[in-house]
């Protein structure tokens, strides 16, 4: 199931399904970067988030480190290409909503607020993803 705009939808109506191509993308392009520089961050300094896993009271922080790591990276990737993008994205959110919830959850602390609210801004995005699908500039488009 393809959210995207059909060819008879572009011959009516050009301009707007235009529009909604670029804003796929745009969206797409706008999303992808924090999980990559996320993930770049985390292989670069790892010293510096194992103790921050553990403390969440996570077991295997180095696992989940690298767990993280891999959606981070994998899943930036993939959502920038448009490869599987659904599902990718569906995956993006659950790890964004854990993450608010296990990382963010002090709500008394005005940063963790912002972080929470932040995480859950970033699902909304990615489940808007999961339900219009890449768009005609991805690798899903058929």
């Amino acid at each position: 199931m393809n959210a995207s705009p059909t060819d008879r939808e572009r011959r009516v109506d050009p301009f707007s399904t235009a529009i909604a191509d670029v804003l796929q993308l745009l969206g797409r392009l706008a999303i992808a970067p924090i999980f990559l520089l996320s993930g770049i961050a985390k292989i670069t300094d790892p010293q510096e988030f194992v103790p921050y896993i553990a403390s969440s009271g996570l077991p295997l922080p180095a696992v989940a480190l690298g767990m993280a790591i891999l959606i981070e990276l994998i899943g930036g990737a993939l959502i920038v290409i448009g490869y599987k993008t659904r599902t990718v994205a569906a995956i993006l959110a659950v790890f964004t909503l854990t993450t608010a919830v296990v990382f963010h959850i002090n709500l008394s602390d005005q940063t963790q607020f912002a972080l929470f609210w932040k995480n859950i801004a970033m699902a909304g995005g990615l489940l808007q993803i999961v339900a219009l699908g890449a768009g005609r500039w991805s690798l899903d488009y058929s």
